[in-house]
Parts: structure tokens; sequence; C-alpha cells
């Protein structure tokens, strides 16, 4: 892997009080690029603008693909990933259902362990504090022909964060409107999913939510997912959740609440949930919690949920399954407690 360092380092120019997520960058990226049918030159230089032909196909056919994950710093000094394996994996299972060729788990592992190793200052300690890590593919082909690209770039870049969301989460059930359709895209993080999202998201927004829980694009009675979030439920003591499909995002977040919340001692439902249920399990008093979860926010409590021109104020509970869920999933990307998964990897730099 070839690596070329920055002259100089912006971090001493960065306020890291005052972060707007996913606005400032990291002093380099990882580059690696596909050409007459394969993955070469993986590379680290400096953050910087591409260069890119007016005809690459990504801007016309909007072939691309993305992960979302984070970095974390312990009290030691050490920086941490959280099941990284598994956006390897998810990355490349959205790539095959846009045309685009798999990425190299060697490649992947090796180019996101020496960036972070160049960039680890950029990782501040201290829960809320993280990197907001970026991996990407898009077509880059000059050519505006309706066909796969047969070229293509892989990035990776970093971001430094605080917590995504602050304050409380307003929701609205979408009654017109749907994240994606079966036989669709809806199970890939592919980049049209996310700019389809923004005009129904800008109208919740104009009455006073902040997000939108999805509803199945059939019948609209099915919730899918909050935002860019998977969603959760707790009626009683039951946490419910809708199962993957190819509708729905198979988030890592989403497997780890499952997974920590079943060794609790939870009941865990897994099964469609109607819009109708939720709504008389809050009027007979039954919905005790909704949350969103997902990389950027963990878990995100929701404060009320909109439907049909009602309001419906969910309470606050002690000791919430949102809040002891939570405080597990972060003490284990933080290093402060032990990792029965094996879902906590160290960034160790690899030999360049």
């Amino acid at each position: 892997m070839k690596v070329k360092r920055a002259e100089k380092s912006r971090i001493h120019d960065i306020n890291f009080d005052t972060l707007s997520f996913g606005e400032v960058f990291t002093d380099h990226m990882y580059v690696c690029d596909y050409v007459d049918g394969e993955w070469i030159d993986p590379r680290i230089i400096p953050y910087q603008p591409l260069q890119m032909d007016p005809s690459a196909s990504v801007l016309h056919y909007g072939q691309a693909v993305f992960e979302g994950m984070k970095a974390y710093k312990d009290e030691q000094g050490s920086a941490w990933l959280f099941r990284p394996e598994d956006n390897h994996a998810r990355i490349n299972k959205s790539s095959v259902r846009l045309a685009i060729p798999e990425f190299p788990k060697a490649y992947f592992m090796d180019g996101l362990n020496e960036l972070l190793t160049i960039d680890k200052d950029w990782i501040r300690s201290g829960e809320g504090n993280s990197l907001y890590v970026r991996p990407f593919v898009f077509a880059n082909q000059a050519a505006v022909s309706a066909t796969a690209s047969n070229r293509y770039q892989f990035i990776i870049i970093c971001s430094p964060v605080k917590s995504y969301y602050s304050g409380e989460v307003n929701v609205l059930v979408s009654e017109n409107y749907s994240r994606a359709a079966s036989g669709g895209v809806g199970f890939a993080k592919a980049a049209g999913n996310y700019a389809a999202s923004f005009y129904p998201t800008q109208l919740a927004l104009k009455e006073g939510y902040q997000q939108i829980i999805w509803t199945d694009a059939s019948t609209h009675q099915y919730l899918e997912e909050c935002g860019t979030m998977n969603v959760f439920f707790r009626v009683n003591d039951t946490l419910i959740t809708a199962p993957t499909t190819d509708t729905i995002l198979d988030g890592i977040t989403r497997k780890s609440v499952i997974q920590i919340a079943q060794d609790a001692g939870i009941n865990v439902e897994v099964r469609p949930v109607t819009v109708t249920e939720i709504i008389a399990a809050h009027k007979n008093g039954s919905l005790k919690e909704v949350f969103g979860a997902g990389t950027a926010v963990v878990i995100s409590p929701i404060n009320s949920i909109g439907y049909k021109g009602e309001n419906y104020l969910i309470e606050k509970q002690d000791h919430s399954f949102a809040t002891i869920i939570k405080e597990k999933i972060v003490n284990i990307q933080y290093n402060l407690s032990e990792d029965p998964y094996g879902w906590r990897k160290e960034v160790v730099a690899v030999t360049v």
C-alpha cells in the first residue's frame, strides 16, 4: 500500500467542541481503483477534492453505495472499531445489488486500519466523541451509456463527530411516501435511497417533526424504518422490531440491540409491525418506548409519534430498555467493559 502523508495537519485548526456532524474531515483518505476487471493501487493520500469527468456514470445513473461506521478511543489512548467485518460484508452485499464489483476484505481491513492509525489523533476519547468513518464506492467510467460502469473508485474518508441528534426526536408516520419497494434496493446502502427520502422529510420538518417512520409501499400499514435508523417498539415488556427484508436495511446496531436485549432476558419479537397496532398500544397504555437504532446515534429515544393529524406523546420510563441497551453497547465500543461477542476490534497499523 502506498502512503503519501499530508505536509501539514489541519487538526490544530479544528474546534472539537463545536463540530457539526460530517462537515470536518481528517488529513487523509484511502483510495483504490477498479480498472480492467480488478481492484488496483490501494493508497493513502492527503484528503483532497476528486477530479471527475462530467460524463462519469455515477452522476447520471447513481451507481454508488456506502457504509457508515465509527472508531472510538478509550482512556488509555487505544482506538477501536465496532463490528467492521459486518460493514465490509454489507457494502459488498449493497455493491452486488447495484452491479458494482465486490471489494476485497484484505484491502478493506488493511486500508481502514492504516488510515485510522495515521489519523488516530483525530479520534477523541470520552463518551459521545468518535470518528465517523465513511467507506463508499462509485462508478467513474466516462460514459453516458445506460449500462453498468467498467471503472469504479473505492474511498474511505473520516470525520470527527459528537452525537448525531440532540434534544427530543419527534417522528411522523408516513401515509403517502415509502423509503423502498419490494424487489428494489431498500436493503442496500445505495446513495439514491437517501436522496429520495429528503423531500418527504422536508415536509415532516414543516409539521414540527424531525424524522419519518417509513411505511410499506403497498399498503402504508406496516412500519419499516425511522429516518435512517431501524426502529424498535416496547409494548409492555416486549421489544418488537420489523424483520429485515428487501425493503429494510440489515442494521449492524439493530443486530447488536437484539442480541444484547435477548441476553438481558428481554423478550424480543422480530415480526411485521402495523401502524394500528402501535397506535392501539399507545391508547391502552401498553406502548412504553419507541427508539431508533443506527451507527450515527447508537440509540435515539423517540418522544412522540404523529399519525393522521394526532400526536402521540410517549411517556419517559425509568430504567428504560433504550438506556440499558445503549449503555451496554457504548461500554463495548469505548472499551469500558468486557466484549463477550468479539465485536470490538483494535485499530492496528499494517505493514506498508
